[in-house]
């Protein structure tokens, strides 16, 4: 059971190490893949990824992947050449971890073009790396909740791993804990990688989640409380009856707007 003591530490230490100048506008560089499912990996949605945004997704720096908390983040990312491209830019789902420091992102080749204005993709795609501001932005899942996915390596009775999908919001979600139904003899469960939270403590029966979610310097504590069957099955996404929409209202000094 994890102890009421230890969560409230937890929940502090989150709480201030987060911030909500992830709002303001940065400058930096985006290259892109040359495979479009590279861009799939250290979050662990593989083929899943492609659904989340219509393939505009992105590699993000250590700072950004947070650890595996930035996995499902949204960015409106654009570049500064105006004669390529738009002012619009494009929105990405934060999905695999760049290692190469000499960009923030690295994309997908449909969202490193969709930055270009009309006719002009192809155009971008052949300067390979271009400068860019980004700025975190809201995901937005229309009618469509918070998702718990079964993963394959789970093996009931021992050991439940599981994967969020549809985490709207500016947020992130930075502990998990599971319980029976009914039960408030809670057990937490350990963020494996990316998005991926694992336990080998799982409660008998049908399973309830509670979550800490963070926007900003605000958090708070979400409640699933009837997710998967006694009867749950691997391979399986299940709909966890929530929707995250949170979105920081903090600020940060100086924080430009770069006029979005």
């Amino acid at each position: 059971m994890a102890q009421p003591h230890f969560l409230c530490m937890l929940l502090f230490l989150v709480l201030a190490s987060a911030t909500a100048c992830d709002r303001c506008v940065h400058q930096s560089k985006a290259s892109y893949f040359s495979d479009a499912a590279a861009s799939s990996g250290a979050c662990g949605y593989g083929s899943l990824a492609l659904t989340i945004s219509g393939g505009h997704l992105a590699a993000g720096v250590s700072s950004l992947y947070k650890q595996g908390a930035g996995c499902g983040a949204c960015f409106q990312i654009r570049c500064k050449d105006s004669k390529l491209c738009s002012s619009k830019g494009t929105k990405v789902t934060l999905t695999d971890l760049n290692h190469n420091n000499q960009t923030d992102f690295v994309l997908t080749s449909r969202a490193f073009m969709a930055m270009a204005n009309k006719g002009k993709g192809q155009d971008v795609l052949k300067l390979g790396i271009v400068d860019v501001e980004y700025k975190r932005m809201p995901c937005e899942y229309k009618n469509q909740n918070l998702a718990v996915r079964v993963e394959e390596s789970s093996q009931k009775p021992y050991y439940l791993a599981i994967k969020l999908l549809y985490q709207g919001g500016q947020t992130e979600i930075v502990a998990i804990d599971v319980a029976q139904v009914g039960s408030s003899n809670w057990s937490f469960m350990t963020r494996n990688y990316g998005a991926v939270w694992d336990t080998s403590r799982v409660p008998n029966g049908a399973l309830q989640f509670r979550f800490v979610v963070t926007s900003g310097y605000d958090g708070k504590w979400v409640w699933a409380k009837n997710v998967l069957p006694a009867d749950w099955k691997i391979g399986v996404i299940y709909d966890s009856g929530v929707q995250i929409t949170d979105i920081a209202q903090e600020g940060c000094s100086p924080c430009d707007d770069g006029n979005w």
